[in-house]
């Protein structure tokens, strides 16, 4: 068996092709939904990460602006700047790209953002949303992971789905997603005992550990589902936590690095973006 690749980036291109259109229905309303990226410092990753954003808005007709400000930018410089945008109307959605210079408290910032036009999904306001069911802006990397896999219209409901990792980003609020949809929900992470016992047991493997081929096929049950959120860079090359060669001998599905999560990840902080915009999110 080898498993049908899961190809976030054909995915993120059909999802901003109907974005499209309903860009074009705010514009008739005259509304322009538009996004503020503030990048601190000049980390090229994080700079790399921030043009992707805005090539993606200028081509749904998201209006973009990054906003770049010296590594050594005060806290208190940084939290008026997001008290401004929380207060211009023409501004729908605000993201500071992660991660910030050392003297800067992350948690103060993410807080600091008005939960209405917190389009990373971090504010634990939309957070809270998200853990009683209500709708909200949902954190990007987890959204994107429920949308893969009904785009394969593959059940979720009352299947049981394993998570190894446990940051705020994606970790915890892809579980908590996952539960939203029915699964049955196991989180493992680096104290997690016999770590294999457990993911032999999902039908749903998420891997988000931060570490290239932490995962291959001797954790994976025949027919299993796999999403791999790694991505780490091996010899000049982009790879995953799972080793793919070797996991899709045994997955029924499962998505590639390049080309997987990444690009899901993008497309759904668009959709956050137009979701502020229509004002949906009744934080």
């Amino acid at each position: 068996m080898t498993g049908t690749i899961i190809n976030g980036k054909e995915l993120a291109q059909e999802l901003r092709q109907n974005m499209k259109g309903e860009v074009l229905q705010l514009k008739e309303r005259g509304v322009t939904p538009h996004l503020s990226v503030i990048l601190i410092g000049d980390n090229p990753a994080s700079k790399s990460y921030v043009n992707g954003k805005k090539k993606a808005s200028d081509e749904v007709g998201i209006s973009s602006e990054v906003i770049e400000l010296p590594a050594e930018t005060t806290e208190e410089k940084l939290l008026h700047l997001i008290d401004d945008l929380n207060k211009n109307h023409a501004v729908h959605g605000i993201l500071v790209q992660l991660p910030m210079p050392e003297h800067i408290r992350e948690q103060q910032v993410i807080e600091a953002i008005d939960p209405s036009k917190d389009v990373d999904g971090f504010h634990p306001i939309n957070i809270g949303r998200m853990m009683t069911g209500k709708d909200t802006l949902l954190p990007c990397t987890p959204f994107g992971i429920i949308t893969m896999l009904k785009s394969k219209n593959i059940d979720i409901a009352g299947k049981h789905a394993v998570v190894i990792g446990r940051s705020n980003i994606v970790g915890k609020p892809v579980g908590q997603l996952l539960l939203n949809e029915n699964a049955t929900v196991t989180y493992c992470h680096s104290k997690t005992a016999d770590l294999k016992e457990h993911t032999k047991k999902a039908d749903i493997l998420i891997v988000a550990v931060g570490k290239a081929h932490a995962v291959n096929e001797d954790f994976i049950k025949d027919g299993a589902v796999v999403i791999d959120v790694g991505i780490n860079r091996v010899d000049g090359s982009l790879t995953g936590d799972v080793d793919f060669d070797s996991a899709k001998k045994k997955a029924a599905y499962i998505t590639p690095v390049p080309r997987g999560v990444g690009p899901m990840t993008i497309a759904m902080l668009l959709k956050n973006t137009i979701k502020a915009a229509e004002g949906l999110s009744d934080n």
